[in-house]
């Protein structure tokens, strides 16, 4: 499978990103000079992770026949490091009552190895190219 998305300079330090005819933006807190329109880059990184442990958490328990009433996940997270970049992520999964006590193993593992869990384990090659500028005119 391939997928593509694009992003665009807004002003300042907000951009919108189109994804699938959804349009998501980014910005910086009004105190890093950004205006606050959206989370920054990096709080949607970590929440791309932490809402894809959602979803195969949710997935385990539609497979079982479970409620996903109540399920929940928060994450905390570290910046620092050099170079600058996340160097901690914890997730917290609230699972739903429904949830048997004898199945917490399974369903930790299976939320543990999301999409997003095994890219960051198993980092993918990155390229970034320069392309041509488009004349404004």
């Amino acid at each position: 499978m391939t997928a593509a998305l694009h992003v665009r300079h807004l002003d300042g330090d907000s951009f919108e990103i189109d994804v699938r005819g959804h349009t998501l933006t980014v910005d910086q807190p009004l105190d890093a000079g950004g205006q606050d329109t959206g989370p920054t880059p990096t709080e949607l990184f970590v929440a791309s992770l932490a809402g894809c442990v959602a979803f195969y958490a949710r997935r385990y328990l539609a497979r079982h026949s479970l409620s996903a009433d109540g399920l929940s996940v928060d994450a905390d997270f570290v910046i620092g490091g050099r170079p600058t970049r996340v160097t901690e992520i914890t997730l917290r999964i609230t699972p739903p009552a429904a949830l048997p006590a004898g199945r917490f193993d399974a369903f930790l593992a299976v939320a543990s190895h999301c999409t997003v869990h095994n890219s960051l384990t198993q980092p993918p090659s990155i390229t970034t190219k320069l392309l041509e500028s488009v004349s404004a005119g």
